[in-house]
């Protein structure tokens, strides 16, 4: 039986890193207009999601990927690429920030709070309590919205 032909490692390396970066328009292309629609693909993987992050020996896998990737390849990615892209992805952020942020700071706006006790006053925590409980009330609230998950 004959074994499989395939070029070197070093060589597929090289070619990905040469010719890939060229490839950014095929890749804005791409997300401009999808041949499927990213939203629709996503909520009908829900079965498979919900199989994989409840597999038996998911956590063995979990820290296994972790383990082979190790700190070093975190580290080195994150200084790497990740330095670079910070500023940029957080202005690209903006827009998403404030929409995102804007429910819960309607909510601490609306909440009333208990009177404030002197300071060091356990009574005090009730406060915490109030907001605590309205944000998360919130929250469920915005990812629920009016999805039944079977």
């Amino acid at each position: 039986m004959a074994k499989a032909k395939v070029r070197s490692t070093d060589e597929i390396t090289k070619k990905f890193i040469e010719v890939t970066p060229g490839r950014s328009g095929y890749y804005a292309v791409g997300v401009e207009d999808p041949l499927e629609d990213w939203e629709t693909n996503t909520v009908m993987a829900m079965a498979a999601y919900k199989g994989a992050v409840t597999a038996a020996d998911i956590g063995r896998r979990f820290v296994g990927g972790a383990k082979r990737a190790g700190t070093g390849k975190w580290k080195r990615k994150s200084v790497d690429v990740g330095v670079d892209r910070y500023g940029p992805g957080v202005a690209a952020s903006e827009m998403d920030f404030r929409i995102g942020i804007e429910p819960y700071v309607s909510v601490i706006a609306a909440t009333d709070l208990p009177d404030r006790k002197p300071r060091g006053d356990p009574e005090n925590m009730k406060r915490v309590t109030v907001i605590a409980t309205a944000l998360h009330a919130k929250r469920l609230a915005l990812i629920g919205a009016g999805v039944t998950v079977k």
